[in-house]
């Protein structure tokens, strides 16, 4: 390659105050950080960590649910210190070269499966947003083993810590964490206004319903406090619970065209076919899998498969109470089969449930339910907006050295 027209190092986006402070260089990880490689030799700590996707650095007690490890043989993992960093190489769809995510939880150990760094210039914060993009996983696909296993990069540590990495002055590469932490304190505190929203719906309908035992919510309308209490009946009162048809896996396309339409499964959304089963509003519940239970308010053109049961309303049944009655219900208590779960019609049939005697109050009761929801809708959106926001900015915000180097 001719050297004046080599490209430049430079990030696409740059804070103006940098513009003419020249180009980024790189140096190799090795050259920053060093190896952590201090086992747990006496097994003094029984804190056991793990590297997530999605999540970072957490307890794996609080991850799994349980233990994994062998609390009793932890002499041959590393000892790890908050502000470290591993590198876990379990590829997953958003990880697909794998984790390398900061330690902010505290002292612990980590299997020796993972690699752990730990930065000689504690002011690292710039590093931990840049191991969020991607600009750093070409490396890691062109020194890893081809030959190893199909869930896990194999890759030497020598070779992981020749990783390129691009640097400037420290000042610089502070102003951009800077940036993107605000952008993370801001779509974590959204994140919290949507948890927040969630307990609040979850709370108005556990007022809204009548609880086990009960005839009467403990909330009313005050139009409706001087009518009749609920009516027992069961779901097969109050709506008829039909699967849908068999369609191909190959028949289903994971994006959407103007002639297909949506195909829900056990699990609710699968993709688009060709085909429809049916057209209009109607509560879907997922019959087999490992979410089956879940259930779905659908409108429009849609194709239910055999593993989702199709729920269509009675005639003094308003369909979106209806659907706001069976997520009340938790129907996946109701599953039998540990390798394959599955709910049988049959049984779902038999449900008691309470029925308001008018529809005007199921309607009403829908209604405020409805309300949150589209709150929730809107707040995801939010997020969602922030979060591409956020990609777009690493974009540009970091160098990189792939571009340059082709």
């Amino acid at each position: 390659m001719n050297n004046n027209n080599k490209t430049a190092l430079v990030p696409r986006l740059r804070f103006s105050e940098f513009n003419t402070t020249g180009e980024w260089k790189t140096c190799t990880l090795s050259n920053l950080a060093s190896r952590i490689t201090t086992r747990n030799q006496d097994n003094s700590i029984k804190r056991v960590l793990t590297n997530s996707a999605i999540d970072g650095v957490v307890d794996q007690s609080d991850y799994f649910d349980r233990e994994v490890a062998n609390l009793n043989n932890l002499e041959n993992y590393f000892v790890i210190d908050e502000g470290d960093y591993v590198y876990n190489p379990r590829i997953s769809v958003s990880a697909p070269v794998g984790p390398i995510s900061k330690n902010k939880v505290g002292k612990g150990v980590m299997s020796p499966l993972y690699t752990v760094f730990r930065f000689k210039n504690h002011n690292n914060d710039f590093y931990e947003q840049y191991f969020r993009t991607n600009l750093w996983h070409y490396y890691l696909k062109n020194v890893s083993n081809t030959g190893a296993r199909h869930d896990r990069m194999s890759i030497s540590n020598d070779s992981f810590m020749k990783m390129p990495l691009p640097y400037h002055s420290e000042k610089e590469q502070q102003k951009i964490a800077d940036c993107l932490s605000s952008l993370d304190d801001l779509i974590t505190a959204e994140d919290k206004k949507l948890e927040a929203l969630g307990a609040h719906k979850k709370g108005l309908m556990q007022k809204l319903f009548p609880a086990e035992g009960k005839t009467l919510p403990e909330w009313r309308f005050p139009e409706f406090m001087d009518c009749d209490e609920w009516e027992e009946k069961t779901l097969i009162d109050i709506c008829n619970m039909q699967a849908g048809n068999y369609v191909s896996a190959t028949e289903i396309d994971e994006n959407r065209a103007s002639d297909t339409f949506p195909c829900y499964g056990g699990n609710g959304l699968r993709g688009y076919t060709k085909t429809f089963t049916h057209n209009g509003k109607y509560p879907l519940i997922g019959r087999q899998g490992a979410l089956c239970g879940n259930v779905t308010l659908v409108e429009g053109a849609f194709h239910a498969t055999e593993h989702a049961v199709v729920c269509t309303p009675s005639q003094r049944v308003v369909v979106e109470w209806l659907y706001y009655q069976l997520v009340m219900m938790n129907l996946n208590q109701y599953a039998t089969g540990q390798a394959q779960p599955g709910l049988s019609v049959k049984v779902l049939e038999k449900l008691q449930v309470k029925v308001p005697s008018t529809t005007t109050e199921q309607q009403q009761i829908a209604d405020c339910l409805s309300c949150v929801d589209d709150l929730i809708t809107e707040q995801v959106k939010k997020i969602e907006a922030l979060r591409t926001h956020k990609k777009g900015l690493m974009q540009g915000l970091f160098p990189s050295i792939e571009e340059v180097s082709e």
